[in-house]
């Protein structure tokens, strides 16, 4: 069964992420609501924010950052973001696995 969070599209993975910028630190942190949320410490001036969430989750998943994409809510806490791959299985089972890291802690 696929989580609320993560869809597995014809071109990649979508994420459905909330934002929690000028955090601590940059971690994933558990769920919100339907939502993946993730704390980054960049500000939400001028797409910072944005730009350090794309990063993060490239890092994560190490995919090039290239390959990611906002797709819904450039403007918004809660958005939607494209990760192009062609292994959309191996990327949805490496963010459920960083998802139930959190859990962990």
């Amino acid at each position: 069964m696929e989580p609320t969070w993560l869809k597995i599209r014809d071109t990649g993975v979508e994420v459905r992420i909330r934002l929690a910028p000028r955090a601590s630190r940059e971690k994933f942190d558990g769920l919100y609501g339907d939502r993946l949320k993730i704390r980054l410490t960049a500000p939400p001036v001028g797409g910072a924010a944005n730009e350090a969430l794309l990063r993060f989750l490239s890092k994560s998943v190490r995919i090039a950052p290239r390959s990611l994409r906002i797709v819904q809510g450039a403007k918004d806490r809660s958005k939607i973001v494209l990760i192009e791959c062609a292994d959309k299985a191996g990327v949805a089972r490496k963010l459920q696995a960083l998802l139930a890291s959190t859990a962990i802690r």
